[in-house]
């Protein structure tokens, strides 16, 4: 099974979809050792993110060990994971990248959920694959209580720092103690 989490550069949404996925997976009871499934089978077995290189081979290496001991694989991955090995295997295949006005890869068109799910099946020797886009409903969904105080502090912040004229990303400096909200400088 691959989860798909939307974005070019979507990693932390990736980590963090896979870290509430496994704790939901933690508060379910499973039936008996009669049937197939269990906590181990439906855990997280990678997670691939856009903003570290990537090596499918490696990677369905590793997932095979998991696949002859489950039955299966979870994978969630970024939908712009591997999208540079995903380019040179179509160039060197003769095929045309299609690309924006902008000269970024099309990610729909070259569609990493569907190419995972070929090459990744054939290394792990899976009969069947699915894929699943798990972004676009999620990010559709109502503001949590979390968010609206993210987005109300954020906006606070935005305009006390417009009025003093300071420009920047509006955000969490995690780079900073405390990780404070306010306009980090673009570099």
């Amino acid at each position: 099974i691959l989860h798909e989490c939307m974005g070019r550069d979507s990693g932390y949404l990736t980590a963090k979809t896979a870290h509430y996925y496994r704790q939901s997976l933690a508060a379910q009871k499973f039936a008996s050792g009669l049937f197939p499934s269990d906590k181990a089978s439906r855990d997280v077995h990678a997670i691939w993110i856009p903003e570290l290189k990537f090596d499918l081979a490696a990677e369905g290496a590793r997932l095979k060990k998991a696949m002859d001991t489950h039955g299966c694989v979870n994978v969630f991955f970024g939908e712009g994971t591997g999208v540079e090995e995903i380019v040179k295997d179509m160039e060197s295949r003769g095929e045309e990248v299609p690309r924006d006005a902008f000269g970024h890869v099309t990610l729909a068109k070259i569609n990493p959920g569907a190419y995972f799910s070929k090459h990744l099946a054939k290394i792990v020797e899976a009969e069947k694959t699915l894929v699943q886009k798990s972004g676009y409903f999620s990010r559709s969904a109502a503001a949590n209580e979390f968010d609206r105080n993210l987005i109300g502090d954020c906006a606070k912040e935005g305009v006390k720092s417009a009025i003093e004229g300071v420009s920047g990303c509006m955000g969490q400096d995690e780079d900073k103690e405390g990780k404070p909200i306010r306009a980090i400088e673009f570099e």
